[in-house]
């Protein structure tokens, strides 16, 4: 009887232990899985999509500055970032193809390039974040609420330019100036919201514009050739068509001895004789940097979208060699560069 109590307690006590062994075990266990880190942004490759509208200087400068502003908030391509680039080349129906492809791609974050861009993949999803840039009105194009709070998935930056500075800079160099011819794609609305501002703009001025509408860049010499003789100067808008064929431009004003003020960096560097504008590699950047913060956790919805925060005044002294004209010094006391080649 003894024996038999002795080796029940004996196998007690081990079991008690064998017990105590397994949960001590189990309970390590579960605290290891609690401590273990939860996934991050930096264990993560993402994919971004980017839809850009045409290739034309503006925006490839745009596309770039996007790039180099995410590498310089932590995400570089071949790292954790994987980049898609497609390119409309100005066909609207090719932009809602694009948006698709991305979307199939199942993309993490799209860049929207350009207002017919922007609106493509907006209409296509409602739920990957939009990145926006070169876009003159989000708000007027259905693309956010407001750009204090866009309330949808879409946030940036827009490119709508000082229209009321240029023409008053225009003003400053020719000061008997009186007309001014405007081209423009009346099918771009980014393009007609200037174009009103403009007007706007020179009665106060005491300026008159005339209109030249162009389809696509094979009427853009028709459209300055009907301005030739009945304008002092050529106004450039941010325009897709008008910037694919600035030189265009410029060389049929030139020959005619009409100066052409640009709305950006892009058709001086084609030609134009002056601009405050928006320098669009500054402008990607500026997105790109918004576009980290989204990739970061932060919703779209929330990001204000931003205007441009660095406008630069540049001469081209070429052109003004080439139209015998003598860019006021004042001007060019104050101008960020003057290209002199």
């Amino acid at each position: 009887m003894k024996k038999i109590l002795v080796t029940t307690l004996i196998l007690i006590i081990t079991l008690s232990f064998i017990l105590a062994g397994c949960g001590s075990q189990n309970s390590s266990s579960l605290n290891s899985d609690k401590s273990s880190p939860e996934p991050s942004t930096a264990d993560k490759v993402f994919k971004i999509g980017i839809s850009q509208f045409v290739e034309h200087p503006a925006l490839d400068a745009a596309c770039k500055g996007f790039i180099d502003g995410l590498k310089e908030a932590g995400f570089e391509e071949g790292k954790n970032l994987n980049i898609l680039t497609e390119n409309a080349q100005a066909d609207f129906p090719t932009t809602q193809a694009i948006a698709s492809k991305l979307i199939a791609e199942k993309v993490d974050l799209i860049l929207a390039i350009a207002t017919p861009s922007a609106q493509a993949a907006a209409n296509a999803t409602k739920d990957i974040p939009i990145l926006v840039t070169a876009v003159t009105d989000p708000v007027d194009a259905g693309l956010v609420k407001s750009l204090e709070k866009p309330e949808t998935n879409v946030t940036g930056t827009t490119d709508l330019n000082p229209v009321y500075e240029q023409l008053e800079l225009l003003k400053e160099i020719l000061p008997e100036a009186k007309s001014i011819g405007i081209v423009y794609n009346a099918a771009e609305p980014n393009s007609v919201i200037q174009v009103n501002i403009a007007k706007e703009s020179a009665k106060q001025l005491g300026l008159e514009i005339l209109e030249a509408t162009v389809a696509n860049t094979s009427e853009v010499n028709q459209a300055i050739q009907s301005l030739i003789g009945k304008v002092d100067a050529i106004y450039t808008p941010t325009d897709n068509t008008v910037a694919s064929a600035i030189s265009n431009i410029v060389k049929v004003a030139n020959d005619a001895k009409i100066p052409v003020i640009g709305a950006e960096r892009g058709h001086v560097d084609g030609g134009a004789l002056a601009t405050l504008g928006i320098d669009y590699y500054l402008l990607g950047k500026q997105t790109g940097l918004v576009a980290a913060r989204v990739l970061n956790g932060e919703a779209p919805a929330d990001i204000p979208v931003e205007g441009s925060k660095d406008l630069k005044l540049i001469i081209n002294k070429k052109s003004a060699d080439i139209l015998g004209l003598s860019v006021p010094e004042q001007v060019l006391s104050r101008a960020d560069e003057i290209i002199e080649k």
